[in-house]
């Protein structure tokens, strides 16, 4: 069996599979991404090509830049060594004149040999010979040497010490003499110094001095082969330019030698120390690049301008194409936005051309009557969706309307469906133009009424419901414009009222803002204090309410009223009055009711207290029948005078006096007038019902003490209902020490009174047994009592006192750890914002 041999594929093979998988690849991307791609392309490859011319040129600029580098350190430590030289060569000079001038046998004395070393070397400025006092002995200059640096046989140069300068030393002293001195004056040039000591077995008989031109030494160590591109230049320790050479002149834009070498050398730049000068000068080189190829540049700026010229032409290509194809896009968008409004739209539209035949139809029409758009393309009146017992009447109208006599309303009818059910619809017909204005048919727009028309039916009757209500309630309803007298809604039960005009309501609305103290009293419109506020504001407000008597009706009414929008759009206000004569007749028998108990409750406590005020009168009346039967007696017997007879009678008067109180204190309690709010004093309450209580205190053995806090706010309250509150809880509280059977050390009640929370608290505290904790729960309950006798009103009706005064009250068992030690009642009134009248006077209490 022979096995075949796969034929391989030829290049050419490949290359078309290849192609055709791009290809496909191409063909799967969308329109709007192969457009993108058209245009990016290109562009890429533009930016591409510049890239890489960039990229050639800053590769070639780097090379030469490498070469010069190499050649600039070559060239900078050839001159570097050259000067070493020829500074070494300068010093031996000077040294040898020094040497033939402390040798005799030389022949050679100092002129003559500085008049040979200066005509030998241009660059030496001066020769000058100093002796041991720094004067002046021998000097040979040259003429280029600055007549400021000029010196004459005898003068003392005083600028540095010789005697301390080493052998051979060298140093820089002055600057350029191109610079300018405050932009006039020249100042002193920079000028080379060497110093040789002269001395002799170890004696110091003077120095030698040799100055030269630092830019005479530059130029003798520059040849022909230094490179005519290269800068260079002699610096100081702080960078300033010493000497430099033409090359370095040529690219300085100024000519100015003082300026930082940094500043005007080439890029390619390099400072290499002169060994022999230390750290006083430095040779500083750089390649001043003057041969640039100017076809080179002219060539690479060429192709840059012409790379860029053509990315900015397809740039301008792909922003037009854009443009292109976003006004195509929105076309598309606008097309497809027309076209899904109005299929998505609930109005049918139909258009005839102008025999009335049926050109177009939309969506929303054939969904309305179940034909096609194709089936009612063509369709001629009478359409098969008109019923057939309206068509005859139908033709007539449509044929009216084609010849011009337009319903301006719509023309309302029954329409019938492809399947036999029928609708509501109200059709319009309007004339069809061109952009030239000329008539080419006729736009027909038809609307599915049913629905409202349902809705229409179903707000009538729920209306009819409505206004049947607002006949049956046992409330006046009335509506009315602000400022008119039109009355624009009333109800059956105002109407039975007033009637049917508008002077009930007004009455009704001046009698409400007269009780709230909104108005006036001789204002009677409907104006008050939302007057000037925007409608949204006003028709949000709370309702008001207030309750009028109406003398023509004899009956009390509860008014509210809101301000409304009226269905014509105008600001209304509603007024709602109900009849609560009822009501305020059960609260008035209610009050007198509640009269009542506390009078009952006041002849209970009294009744209670009856043994303790027979002892508590029995006293006085007991000391006034011993002080009169001792006068009967003595003034029978003749043994008493008249000024022995006024201190029993002062005493008879005195105890007359306090049985007096007791019954005064006795019947202000329990005669109880109608409820008379006054100002009165924290301390004048505890008087008036501490007089009382007290009696019942003494009788149960128990001791009062009175905490009485200064500066007590005024009580708007009604007093005599306060002091039956302070007399009801003193009297429990000896009442609850009594049954724990305290011994005498333990049978105290506290009365603390103070302000507290812009009020006054009031505080009984007792040492009793306490109350069940059940007991606390329930305690102000009605008809609760934790006595045996007790009816269960006292604790209930004192709460109430307290509540109806806007105050609160509370109550609590006090504890030592685990063991209750007494029970606290507390009750707190608000202060009043009136002052006292400052005329009254306080009773103080009587303690006993």
């Amino acid at each position: 069996m022979t096995q075949s041999t796969p034929i391989p594929s030829s290049p050419n093979r490949q290359r078309t599979r290849a192609r055709m998988a791009l290809w496909r690849k191409w063909s799967s991307l969308s329109q709007r991404t192969q457009e993108r791609l058209s245009y990016v392309i290109p562009l890429m490859t533009v930016a591409l090509f510049i890239v890489i011319l960039l990229g050639a040129y800053l590769f070639l600029r780097t090379e030469e830049k490498a070469r010069e580098e190499q050649m600039l350190h070559q060239q900078s430590q050839f001159l570097a060594l050259r000067l070493n030289e020829q500074l070494f060569k300068k010093q031996e000079e000077v040294q040898r004149l020094v040497y033939d001038m402390v040798t005799p046998a030389s022949g050679v004395g100092f002129d003559q040999g500085a008049r040979a070393l200066m005509t030998q070397d241009l660059s030496l400025y001066a020769l000058t010979w100093f002796d041991t006092h720094q004067r002046v002995i021998s000097t040979h200059q040259s003429a280029m040497l600055p007549s400021r640096l000029r010196r004459i046989v005898g003068q003392i140069w005083e600028d540095v010490t010789l005697k301390d300068m080493p052998q051979g030393h060298w140093a820089v002293t002055g600057q350029s003499s191109n610079t300018a001195v405050n932009g006039s004056i020249e100042s002193e040039p920079p000028v080379l110094r060497l110093f040789i000591p002269i001395r002799v077995n170890g004696v110091y008989l003077g120095t030698v001095i040799a100055e030269y031109a630092p830019q005479m030494l530059l130029n003798e160590a520059l040849s022909q082969n230094t490179d005519p591109n290269l800068a260079v230049a002699l610096i100081n320790q702080s960078g300033a330019l010493v000497a430099g050479s033409s090359a370095l002149e040529r690219i300085s834009t100024d000519n100015s030698f003082s300026k930082d070498i940094a500043g005007v050398i080439a890029p390619s730049h390099l400072v290499l120390p002169i060994g022999v000068l230390g750290d006083h000068l430095q040779l500083s080189t750089a390649v001043y690049r003057s041969d640039r190829s100017i076809t080179r540049r002219a060539i690479m700026i060429l192709l840059v301008v012409l790379g860029l010229t053509t990315a900015g032409m397809l740039l301008m290509n792909w922003r037009l194409s854009r443009r292109r194809l976003h006004a195509q896009r929105r076309l598309e968008e606008e097309s497809s936005f027309r076209l899904a409004i109005e299929n998505s739209l609930t109005t049918g539209i139909r258009v005839l051309d102008l025999q009335g035949t049926t050109t177009y139809t939309n969506a929303a029409f054939s969904r309305m009557v179940g034909w096609s758009q194709a089936e009612m393309v063509g369709m001629k009146a009478p359409f098969p969706y008109w019923p057939r017992k309206d068509r005859e009447i139908l033709s007539e109208r449509f044929q009216a309307e084609l010849a011009g006599n337009h319903y301006p309303g719509g023309l309302q009818l029954r329409m019938r469906r492809k399947n036999g059910t029928t609708f509501d619809a109200r059709i319009f017909l309007s004339p069809l133009m061109n952009e030239r204005g000329a008539q080419t048919g006729w736009l027909t727009t038809i609307n599915d009424i049913t629905e409202p028309n349902r809705i229409r039916q179903q707000l009538a009757a729920a209306h009819d419901r409505f206004t049947l209500v607002l006949e049956s309630l046992d409330a006046s309803i009335t509506v009315a414009p602000l400022g008119s007298n039109e009355l624009v809604f009333a109800n059956r039960l105002y109407r039975q009222w007033f009637g049917s005009q508008s002077q009930g309501h007004l009455q009704m609305l001046a009698q409400a803002g007269a009780s709230n103290s909104q108005e006036s009293d001789d204002n009677t419109n409907e104006e008050d204090a939302l007057m000037g506020l925007p409608t949204d504001v006003i028709t949000a407000a709370n309702a008001e309410r207030a309750e009028i008597f109406v003398e023509s009706l004899g009956k009390w009414l509860e008014v509210r009223s809101r301000y409304l929008d009226w269905v014509d759009g105008r600001l209304a206000q509603m007024l709602i009055a109900t009849d609560i004569t009822k009501r305020k007749q059960a609260e008035d028998q209610a009050a007198r009711q509640v009269e009542k108990m506390e009078t009952v409750s006041r002849l209970m406590t009294m009744g209670e207290m009856a043994s303790s005020v027979a002892h508590e009168l029995n006293q006085p009346l007991a000391a006034i029948s011993n002080y009169t039967n001792g006068m009967i007696s003595r003034l029978k017997a003749g043994t008493i005078t008249g000024e022995q007879l006024l201190p029993p009678l002062e005493k008879t008067a005195h105890q007359a006096i306090r049985a007096g109180q007791v019954i005064h204190r006795i019947r202000s309690f329990v005669k109880r007038s109608a409820s008379n709010q006054e100002i009165c004093t924290p301390q004048r309450l505890v008087a008036e019902a501490v007089e009382l209580a007290n009696i019942e205190i003494r009788k149960h053995n128990a001791r009062l003490s009175l905490h009485l806090a200064p500066h007590l706010p005024e009580l708007e309250v009604d007093a005599i209902l306060i002091e039956q509150v302070l007399i009801n809880l003193l009297k429990n509280a000896a009442e609850a020490i009594n049954s724990a059977n305290r011994p005498m050390g333990q049978r105290g009640i506290d009365l603390d009174v103070r302000k507290d929370q812009g009020g006054v608290l009031f505080t009984i505290t007792d040492q009793g047994p306490g109350l069940p904790e059940d007991a606390l729960k329930q305690l102000f309950d009605a008809f609760y009592s934790t006595k045996k006798d007790g009816m269960g009103i006292g604790l209930n009706l004192c709460r109430s006192i307290v509540e109806s005064h806007q105050g609160k009250m509370q109550v609590r068992n006090l504890y030592n750890g685990d063991l209750v030690t007494g029970c606290e009642f507390s009750f707190w009134l608000p202060a009043s914002s009136a002052k006292a009248d400052p005329t009254e006077t306080l009773p103080e209490p009587i303690l006993g």
